[in-house]
């Protein structure tokens, strides 16, 4: 019998917190396992500190870490994770791989192994207050102002119109947020939307990185004058990483938010919610010449190449990821990934919603599986931070992003 500790890298948020907890008691009940859990929650920049720029994983630190889509390839390249494609051919997840969306399976896959598997998940979409919406004494106040019926916003410069109109700092409620924290994600990830939702992309035609194109700037000009739209914005958002915007607008303090799926579904989860019940979700909104779509970024388990308890860990995870587990994590306010729990009758009548996870995955775009891909977004989220924390020309500032851009790609 094996004994001491199991540990496992955990991204900070209580859902994934406690839904870890309860799984690893279950596992140990089930099991037998008398392993003690040391299960740690840390902040984005620390986890990554600790399970590749320390080579946590690589060194037996961490038995199992939760890892994101960005930081994937990098784990792979440098050997830092461990292939599961032997445990999954001889005791694979029940109902792998069709009980996934394959949008939530190719990101962990390479040169035919698979990596990692599936465990939070949750496009990007526009959030909204559907009660406000609903108001006919909200619709009549918005067609006297503007003249037109107030909708859900489907281009960037609708959003701003009705942020200005729903912003009411003296009720303690804002129009709407941009999660503008600089942690290499967010801002990313806003930057990236704003590209692809113009119908730009992140690539020339010779598939080499390009910031500073014409649709970039078009983004970044919007992004600055909405960062600084005192009458529109959250005036916090520049100290809002994801999880801080999700939890304003859970307070009651947003109309609206681009965010993740998963902070739609907290709201109805959430002890402390001001807006249960009164929340739905739309798709992204788009620029003049784009189209709405949404950012695929999901989290996964990855078991250490160092780690002393690789059986046990793949036991482990397999377990976690079972069908009545990805219900359970869903339930405790994080995202499951399974087909089953997107169309679970439970889920559904908690989260209204939640059936629209299949057609949010079917518009999605993501970020390239790059090795060196965390030195790309540091200098994204600088030049970000540049546009909306300075008055310097934008095409100057993505003119000096590229060039960066250029060395780092030129030094591999």
């Amino acid at each position: 019998m094996q004994t001491g500790k199991f540990k496992i890298a955990v991204r900070k948020f209580d859902a994934f917190e406690s839904a870890i907890d309860k799984i690893w008691a279950s596992f140990c009940k089930t099991t037998g396992c008398n392993l003690e859990l040391e299960a740690i929650p840390l902040d984005l920049h620390p986890l990554y500190d600790t399970i590749l720029k320390d080579e946590g994983l690589k060194n037996g630190t961490w038995d199992v870490s939760l890892i994101n889509t960005d930081w994937i390839t990098e784990a792979y390249s440098s050997a830092s994770i461990e292939d599961l494609t032997p445990y999954i051919s001889q005791n694979p997840p029940e109902d792998f791989p069709n009980g996934w969306s394959r949008s939530l399976l190719y990101k962990q896959e390479f040169d035919g192994k698979t990596v990692g598997l599936p465990f939070h998940d949750g496009p990007e979409c526009l959030i909204y207050r559907k009660d406000l919406f609903a108001s006919d004494v909200e619709q009549k106040e918005f067609k006297k102002k503007y003249g037109r019926t107030l909708e859900i916003p489907k281009t960037w410069n609708d959003l701003m119109q009705v942020a200005e109109f729903f912003n009411r700092p003296e009720d303690n409620l804002y129009g709407t947020t941009f999660a503008a924290y600089p942690d290499g994600h967010n801002t990313v990830f806003d930057f990236c939307l704003q590209l692809w939702t113009r119908g730009g992309d992140l690539f020339d035609n010779h598939k080499n990185i390009k910031l500073n194109s014409d649709v970039a700037v078009e983004g970044m000009t919007f992004y600055r004058k909405a960062l600084k739209n005192q009458n529109a914005i959250h005036p916090e958002s520049r100290d809002f990483d994801s999880v801080k915007s999700g939890m304003a607008f859970a307070n009651g303090e947003l109309a609206m938010m681009v965010n993740w799926f998963g902070f739609a579904s907290m709201c109805e989860f959430l002890e402390t919610s001001k807006v249960k019940g009164k929340v739905d979700i739309a798709n992204v909104p788009a620029g003049p010449n784009g189209e709405g779509c949404s950012l695929n970024a999901y989290w996964m388990y990855v078991i250490g190449s160092g780690s002393q308890h690789k059986d046990l860990a793949y036991d482990f995870i397999k377990f976690a990821v079972n069908p009545e587990n990805d219900k359970l994590l869903t339930l405790e306010g994080a995202i499951g990934c399974r087909k089953s729990t997107w169309h679970d009758k439970d889920v559904n009548k908690e989260v209204p919603y939640y059936h629209k996870l299949e057609e949010l995955h079917k518009n999605t775009n993501a970020l390239p599986r790059k090795s060196n891909w965390s030195e790309i977004a540091d200098v994204i989220d600088t030049l970000v931070l540049e546009v909306i924390n300075t008055s310097e020309d934008i095409q100057s500032i993505l003119d000096n992003a590229q060039h960066k851009i250029n060395q780092i790609e030129n030094s591999i």
